[in-house]
C-alpha cells in the first residue's frame, strides 16, 4: 500500500527543496505562498461544487478571495488564533508593502495580507488540518456557502 504524503511533502521531494526555518522568512514572503494556498482552497471548493465555463468560476471564486472578505475572516478568527498563530498575524499585518489593493482600504489590505501571511506559516509547517479549519470556520461564521 502506498503512504500518503502532503502535498507540501511531494513538492520537497520532487524539487529536493531543503527545509528552512520558516520563523526566518519575512511575513510578506508567508503572505506570498499563504495568497497562493487561500486561492487553492476557494478554487478546489468552487471547482469540486460547480462545473461550470472558466468565466463563472473565477466570478464565484473573486467573491471570496479578495481583501474585504479576507479582512473581515480574520477579525472573525482572531479569538480562535493561539499565541503563536495571531504573532504571525501581527507581523503580516504590520510589514510595509509596496503595493496596495485595487478595491480595497489600507486596513483592510493590511488585515488581508496578514490573514495571508498566516496561512502561508501554517502551509509551510504542513498543518493543512488547522489551515482548513480556520478557512471554514470564518468562511460559516460569513454564513458564506460556496
Amino acid at each position: 500500500m502506498e503512504e500518503s504524503i502532503t502535498i507540501l511533502e511531494a513538492i520537497k521531494k520532487q524539487f529536493d527543496c531543503k527545509g528552512k526555518d520558516i520563523r526566518t522568512y519575512s511575513p510578506l514572503t508567508l503572505a506570498y505562498i499563504g495568497d497562493a494556498i487561500y486561492d487553492l482552497v476557494i478554487r478546489t471548493v468552487v471547482v469540486e461544487r460547480a462545473n461550470r465555463p472558466a468565466s463563472q468560476l473565477h466570478k464565484m471564486t473573486t467573491r471570496y478571495v479578495n481583501a474585504k472578505t479576507q479582512a473581515r475572516m480574520i477579525e472573525l478568527l482572531e479569538e480562535q488564533l493561539s499565541e503563536e498563530e495571531r504573532a504571525v498575524y501581527h507581523r503580516g499585518r504590520n510589514a510595509k508593502s509596496y503595493t496596495s489593493a485595487k478595491n480595497a482600504s489600507i486596513a483592510d489590505y493590511r488585515k488581508a495580507t496578514g490573514l495571508e501571511a498566516l496561512l502561508g506559516y501554517l502551509y509551510l509547517q504542513d498543518k493543512t488540518d488547522r489551515l482548513l479549519m480556520l478557512v471554514g470556520s470564518a468562511l460559516e461564521k460569513m454564513d458564506i456557502k460556496i
